[in-house]
């Protein structure tokens, strides 16, 4: 429960300022090395915007807790970036469409 409480605080968190942009967000954790342990717990981060190609990120720790939140800051900026640059994008385009 506790996990599972962590991984929807990271979500809404990291997508608090694209919501309206994001059609799916997946998250999949595994155990590389199951029981011999070492730097093996995996967090997988697949984010679709709307009409773009999906971001994905994934790390890998020794601590799931460490690999999800190092998987979340990395997927909150590669949207900002997304987006950042779709709405630079729009903007171009409207000025041009304005031009004399």
């Amino acid at each position: 429960d506790g996990l599972r409480e962590h991984i929807s605080w990271r979500v809404a968190y990291a997508t608090a300022h694209g919501r309206d942009a994001i059609s799916r967000i997946v998250v999949h954790l595994s155990d590389i090395n199951g029981p011999r342990g070492g730097v093996d717990k995996r967090c997988g981060v697949e984010l679709r915007l709307k009409g773009a190609e999906p971001l994905i990120v994934e790390d890998v720790q020794a601590d799931l807790y460490v690999a999800i939140d190092r998987a979340f800051e990395r997927i909150e900026r590669s949207m900002h970036r997304r987006l950042a640059r779709r709405r630079n994008f729009t903007s171009i385009s409207a000025a041009r469409q304005h031009a004399p």
